[in-house]
């Protein structure tokens, strides 16, 4: 005969166990269908002290990491970030790599010229600027930027194009891949008038540490935001020198800006954990001496 208190124990330690069992379902789904499938619009004001008032605000759409191919990231899914991205009606769109995936679980590739087709919708007065990214020169980084060229998507590799905002130029200066190829900060900032603001665009955000002051912003993707951030603990796998510092969002260091998008699709697993694909709708304005 089992005794009362005994029985009471068993049930207790049943339910525990049945929780936490069901826990680990509900957060499984979270993690592995529902956050992955998400598309957030982000949307930031920076107000940076190198930027002229004469310039006006700037507003950016940023996008990153699309692995078009990977769970979830359906070319059907692209036109859908397509219109999205329209609809904010920004003045100049900038794409900081890795548009394609290789080997991962469920993902299978999609060739350039096929996805540059989808990307061929988006709109924006400035046009749309471009680096590349390291799994893009991993599978073949010439083929992904005369895909974009040909839709007219520019893409810069240590080069520097102007385009015109309220009359006046704005310089965007692009890296090469900081894994993959070899990132020439003062060649691309060269090609820029010692006077014009500059924003540098970069698929890694580990370069932040070798732009200079006159350098208004940085954008960069590739970190994914760690796909996963526990509560407490953080964020367990950054692809980058420097931990979990640059992983996400807008870090200021010695007056530099740097702004890290988490990106749209996934790599290696696809997971995410607190930390869902974004398009991020970047509003540059002027910041005022302090009296």
């Amino acid at each position: 005969m089992i005794h009362r208190s005994s029985l009471k124990k068993y049930l207790r330690f049943t339910i525990v166990f049945r929780l936490v069992v069901l826990m680990g379902v509900v957060l499984g789904l979270w993690a592995f269908w529902i956050e992955p499938n998400w598309l957030v619009v982000n949307r930031v004001t920076l107000p940076l002290p190198e930027w002229p008032a004469d310039r006006g605000q700037l507003r950016l759409v940023a996008i990153s990491d699309l692995h078009v191919g990977s769970p979830y990231i359906t070319l059907d899914k692209l036109e859908h970030m397509v219109e999205r991205i329209n609809t904010e009606q920004p003045d100049v769109i900038v794409m900081l790599g890795d548009y394609v995936v290789e080997e991962m679980v469920g993902g299978h590739v999609i060739a350039p010229e096929v996805f540059a087709e989808k990307l061929k919708g988006l709109r924006a007065p400035g046009g749309v600027i471009a680096v590349l990214g390291n799994h893009d020169w991993d599978y073949d980084g010439n083929a992904i930027k005369q895909a974009f060229e040909r839709v007219g998507i520019r893409v810069l590799e240590n080069e520097a194009t102007a385009i015109e905002h309220h009359g006046r130029s704005i310089w965007f200066a692009g890296m090469a891949d900081y894994w993959r190829r070899n990132p020439e900060v003062e060649k691309a900032l060269s090609q820029v008038p010692p006077d014009a603001p500059v924003i540098a665009l970069t698929h890694n955000p580990d370069i932040f540490q070798r732009m200079p002051a006159r350098v208004s912003l940085t954008m960069a993707g590739h970190t994914h935001g760690g796909q996963v951030n526990f509560p407490f603990f953080g964020r367990p796998v950054v692809p980058s020198d420097f931990g979990q510092r640059y992983a996400i969002g807008h870090i200021e260091e010695d007056r530099r800006h740097l702004f890290v998008t988490t990106g749209i699709g996934t790599s290696g697993l696809p997971v995410r954990f607190r930390v869902p694909p974004e398009i991020a709708v970047v509003t540059i304005v002027n910041q005022p001496p302090l009296d």
